[in-house]
């Protein structure tokens, strides 16, 4: 199967943010092929595209983006990112970072280029895509699993590409320092995003908000963002029942889910207010014992969540992608620990005391949605079952 064929959605997108057709929702059909949706939208007429949220925490959102939404945020980008460029799509077409590549190039009157996934994200389609690009100022949107495969990929041409980007947008998920120090030392113009479906995907760049977006932290440490590119709302639930979007002093704000703290003016999240586990009375942040789980060697990837406990309330359980031969069969979790897996154990429990996760499942690669980020939902579930299961 060959790479999307994007024509009938650039032409629906195009015709709904001239105001000349409905709004846009983008799916893939069984056999991979993109389907066109039209939409209603009742009581928003300026509405271009409908994107469903990524449903890593529940059931997924239909947001509503406007005219405006998208075209403040892809006049922002080309600030930031100085300049209008052609993109290269490597991301799910359906999700807001890969509609936001096709109205971006709509915008900028360039002709994106499409990888072909059709065999999932593998350095080689990515390099092949990459290289017919023929713009100068060139640009695309990764997730941090997909940059570490690239940086991780022995062949020359493939950083090569890389580094002719003018920039690398990465969300999706947070990066580990790690991560981004290889970036920079390859040579790769990384610029780490933070937004979702509700702001018209990334308005935070490197930490700092985009021309015409505010960003601000109530009193319990939530993140409120702010501006023009705050979508029109969800299409099932109005403001008023759903509480996440506002208006104040004649801006538009939502109201996420993450926490995060602002010093002079730059955005460090946090992590997600349901991250906060309270195991035997102590509140345990579920971030902060993902980052200190990656720093140990062999672990290429986290995740950490409290799971029901009889005996603390909740428990810290921890989802952990291992390099190589670590994460065969038998690691830790199971009935028989892998000799590595056991090893790790002992050091967090060294490192982190009661904070340690009790339970610890091993695999080769963390679960993940489509759209390149963890299935939240589905490890905390092998989890929770492993732990009633001890």
């Amino acid at each position: 199967m060959n790479a999307l064929n994007i024509e009938p959605a650039l032409k629906a997108l195009a015709a709904a943010l001239h105001g000349e057709g409905p709004a846009v929702e983008l799916s893939l059909a069984g056999d991979g092929s993109l389907v066109v949706g039209h939409i209603e939208t009742p009581g928003c007429d300026d509405a271009v595209a409908v994107v469903r949220t990524s449903g890593s925490t529940g059931t997924p959102k239909a947001t509503v983006l406007t005219v405006e939404s998208l075209a403040a945020s892809s006049m922002a980008t080309a600030l930031a990112l100085k300049g209008e460029g052609q993109w290269l799509l490597a991301l799910p077409v359906q999700y807001v970072a890969g509609i936001q590549v096709l109205v971006r190039s709509l915008f900028a009157g360039t002709r994106p280029w499409v990888m072909d996934m059709s065999g999932g994200f593998t350095p080689e389609a990515f390099t092949a895509a990459a290289q017919e690009l023929t713009d100068k100022i060139r640009f695309t949107s990764l997730v941090p699993t997909q940059l570490q495969r690239l940086l991780d990929d022995p062949s020359a041409e493939t950083l090569a590409v890389l580094r002719r980007f003018n920039a690398v947008l990465l969300g999706g998920a947070p990066a580990p320092d790690w991560l981004l120090d290889a970036a920079r030392d390859a040579g790769v113009r990384v610029v780490t995003t933070y937004g979702s479906a509700e702001t018209s995907g990334g308005c935070i760049y490197n930490g700092y908000p985009l021309e015409g977006v505010s960003v601000r932290v109530d009193g319990d440490g939530r993140i409120l963002l702010g501006g023009d590119t705050i979508a029109a709302g969800y299409l099932e639930a109005p403001d008023q029942e759903s509480g996440t979007f506002f208006e104040e002093d004649g801006v538009r704000w939502y109201r996420t889910n993450d926490l995060g703290s602002i010093d002079d003016g730059r955005l460090t999240v946090l992590g997600r207010m349901d991250d906060v586990i309270i195991t035997g009375g102590v509140k345990v942040s579920a971030l902060h014992v993902q980052e200190e789980l990656e720093k140990s060697d062999g672990v290429t990837a986290a995740f950490v969540a409290g799971v029901p406990s009889a005996e603390w309330g909740q428990a810290v359980a921890a989802y952990v992608a291992l390099a190589g031969d670590a994460a065969a069969p038998g690691a830790a979790g199971s009935a028989a620990p892998g000799e590595h897996a056991v090893v790790l154990e002992q050091e967090w429990h060294r490192r982190l005391g009661v904070l340690a996760p009790k339970t610890v499942l091993a695999a080769s690669a963390l679960r993940m949605l489509p759209n390149g980020k963890p299935d939240r939902l589905a490890m905390t579930a092998e989890l929770s079952a492993l732990h009633q299961g001890k």
